[in-house]
């Protein structure tokens, strides 16, 4: 064997190394997660690379695995996430769960106990196959330091490819100590799915006989490119479409085809326009409970529109609704084509009616109190920067930010379609780590926001503080909704006595603020903005007034009166 034929051979580096050495080949440059002990081998090979590859060190396994996640929605490249055995893999299991159903890529990276402890019930022992197998895309543990380069290789490449989604990765302590000359893994480059000509013409075919076709659109693993051919789309083929639960960055709001989001308080006039519809074209969807209105909306398992379902995973295509035309391609790729394509119809005035809808119910739209959410988003849409990213968790105060901010353009809206509570705050954070000169805005309740306020250190540390709306109504604000509607006058378990977040802002260093009144909020954002150190500006929410169904007043004056009725 010749010089030129001789394998390349490189140093004895420790699996901790040679794993840091593949991410970095990856193009990582941020992780986040708590350090642990079962994985001292990594941390200390991140020593040498940390002008490189910045490990932000957060508070609770729960807010580093929301930041990978937000990362990896942002970006399109997974999100990289660290946690120590046990414990921190359970806490870390939340965002690996929100990464699944928002369809975003990431790989959760767990330290392990030694191979030699396995099945003993060793401190800390877990089955993480066991224990991931229905939140993750794979799940596996590298028994070998010379497979670490093919093991991480294959990790990043099933976590963007076909429907994106996590990834986790078992290592034994024992193995990221052990020494190997393998070489890292190069870069990994996917692929996707283009749809082939024949469904591509069988759906063309069928979308030129629609008379009130709607597009819906949704899911993870969009690009720009993407996202702009959607665009081009729907504006030569006049063409009404809404997006589904929490995708509403995917088209501008103030577009003539935009008939508003297909998700939790989904409004009357959408849910008509989904009855009326004679085609259904679905991109990228997963036609889950929000979009259907629990499965009610549209008949399963053949809907009585014609449908017309890509998806970059197959697994997806007839998984609930029968589809007369299946396109197996991803979000990108379908769009090239379809927006690449002549013309296919004009469907004008049939997109106005949908168009109308979305209006009227923007118009219509009022809270009143001395606090009106509605006055301030609308203000917030005019005055937020063009590029902002705008996040949230979960509860009724999400109803404000998903339904009367625009995005689409340059805006981001990162928020978890699987209804996590406190995402909203680590996302806002994993968006200042990627981008310091954007402006992030996090809308949280105030239940939402003290699931994860120990990321506040995080943001201090990091340097990387958002501005924080926070809206404080005293209660678990849905749930209560709930309870008023089906349980009137029997309340329980709802009620939240909060801190004083004025004192908490400070102690972490931010600006703060309270705003009792709507006027006064304008003024408390420009300073917010203005403040380098980030910001909590506290919003006192009448307790009868935020809730997606309805006041509260109203909602128990309905139950009493049907209990009295029946």
């Amino acid at each position: 064997m010749d010089n030129a034929e001789a394998p390349v051979m490189t140093a004895q580096r420790t699996g901790g190394q040679i794993l840091v050495e593949c991410l970095l080949n990856q193009g990582v440059t941020t992780a986040f997660g708590v350090p642990g002990e079962s994985y001292l081998a990594v941390l200390d090979a991140l020593y040498d690379v940390r002008n490189r590859l910045r490990m932000i060190v957060t508070r609770h396994e729960g807010g580093a695995a929301f930041m990978a996640e937000a990362h990896g929605k942002l970006t399109g490249q997974p999100g990289i996430c660290l946690v120590t055995r046990g414990p921190g893999a359970c806490n870390a299991a939340i965002g690996v769960h929100t990464a699944m159903q928002n369809s975003t890529p990431m790989i959760l990276f767990v330290g392990q106990i030694g191979r030699g402890m396995r099945q003993r019930e060793a401190f800390q022992e877990i089955d993480y196959k066991s224990f991931f197998a229905d939140t993750a895309k794979w799940v596996t543990e590298i028994d070998s330091a010379s497979r670490i380069p093919e093991i991480v290789a294959r990790a990043f490449s099933l976590a963007r490819s076909g429907r994106p989604g996590p990834v986790v990765v078992a290592l034994p302590e024992d193995m990221l100590r052990e020494t190997s000359n393998a070489p890292a893994c190069g870069l990994v480059r996917s692929a996707e799915a283009a749809p082939a000509p024949e469904s591509l013409a069988a759906a063309t075919a069928l979308l030129r006989t629609a008379d009130r076709p709607l597009m819906l659109v949704g899911g993870g693993g969009w690009s720009t490119l993407g996202r702009r051919n959607l665009a081009r789309f729907l504006a030569q083929n006049m063409l009404p479409a809404a997006v589904v639960f929490r995708s509403q960055d995917l088209i501008d709001s103030a577009s003539a085809s935009y008939a508003g989001d297909a998700g939790v308080g989904m409004s009357a006039a959408l849910k008509q326009t989904i009855r009326e519809a004679d085609l259904i074209l679905a991109i990228n969807i997963r036609f889950g409970e929000s979009t259907t209105d629990g499965w009610r909306l549209l008949e399963v398992p053949r809907m009585a529109a014609r449908l017309i379902h890509s998806h970059a995973s197959d697994l997806e295509l007839g998984k609930i609704y029968q589809p007369d035309v299946a396109l197996h391609a991803g979000p990108n790729q379908m769009m090239t084509a379809l927006a690449d394509a002549p013309a296919f119809g004009d469907w004008s005035d049939w997109r106005q009616r949908a168009r109308q809808g979305f209006l009227s119910m923007q118009k219509a739209a009022q809270v009143g109190g001395a606090v009106d959410m509605v006055e301030i988003s609308r203000w917030l849409d005019r005055h937020l920067a063009p590029d902002a990213i705008v996040t949230n968790g979960a509860g009724n105060f999400a109803i404000w930010p998903s339904k009367f901010i625009r995005y689409g353009q340059g805006r981001r809206l990162l928020a978890p379609q699987s209804g996590a509570m406190g995402a909203g705050l680590p996302a806002a954070i994993a968006a200042r780590a990627h981008d310091p000169a954007r402006q992030v805005v996090c809308f949280a309740g105030d239940g939402d926001f003290q699931m994860t306020l120990a990321e506040m250190g995080t943001a201090m540390q990091e340097g990387l503080q958002p501005i924080v709306l926070l809206l404080n109504n005293g209660m678990y604000g849905t749930i209560r909704a709930h309870q008023e509607r089906n349980y009137p006058d029997r309340i329980s378990a709802t009620e939240i006595v909060n801190p004083d977040y004025q004192a908490l802002g400070r102690a972490y260093g931010v600006f703060t603020a309270r705003i009792t009144r709507t006027d006064d909020f304008a003024a408390a954002f420009e300073a917010a903005v203005d403040n380098p150190r980030g910001a909590l500006i506290e919003l006192m929410i009448d307790a009868e007034d935020i809730t997606p169904f309805g006041s509260l007043r109203s909602l128990k004056g309905q139950a009493n009166s049907n209990l009295k009725s029946g």
